[in-house]
């Protein structure tokens, strides 16, 4: 069985992605069976949608894979702390367990509640949150630079 490190690793690699097309470095993959079933990045610029966060896209990618709307079975592993709408959805597909790297102190689950979520998602925060926040601070400082 993998670990927790080497799942979120995947997902910085998904927000790499993200980073290099001038989108909000936010990634995840969803695991499931110990066999990651979809990757996905932002693309809310690309798309012109604000809902193409990287945990909306996983969703539908992975109920295509497994040919099911719920995914309880499954582990998303995101590299920011899930927003209201994507824990909303996360509800919905009922994900069995929501893996994060960095705290989003404003817009994440614990600042909202975790009542959002359906009551059998378990939750574990802070894995390679470093890692995770370094790409979001390097990603927002970079876009500052640029538009001074």
């Amino acid at each position: 069985m993998l670990d927790d490190e080497f799942y979120m690793k995947e997902a910085l690699r998904e927000a790499q992605k993200a980073s290099t097309e001038d989108e909000v470095p936010i990634g995840c993959v969803i695991v499931w069976k110990d066999r990651v079933i979809a990757r996905a990045y932002n693309r809310t610029e690309q798309l012109k949608d604000f809902t193409a966060h990287a945990e909306m896209q996983a969703y539908t990618s992975a109920s295509d894979y497994l040919n099911n709307k719920y995914l309880n079975e499954c582990v998303l592993y995101v590299t920011l702390e899930p927003c209201a709408m994507c824990s909303g959805a996360a509800f919905w597909t009922q994900m069995g367990r929501i893996v994060y790297g960095a705290t989003d102190f404003k817009r994440g689950i614990s600042a909202v509640s975790n009542q959002i979520l359906h009551p059998s998602t378990q939750v574990t925060g802070g894995v390679l949150a470093n890692e995770c926040a370094a790409l979001l601070t390097a990603f927002f400082k970079k876009k500052r630079e640029s538009e001074s």
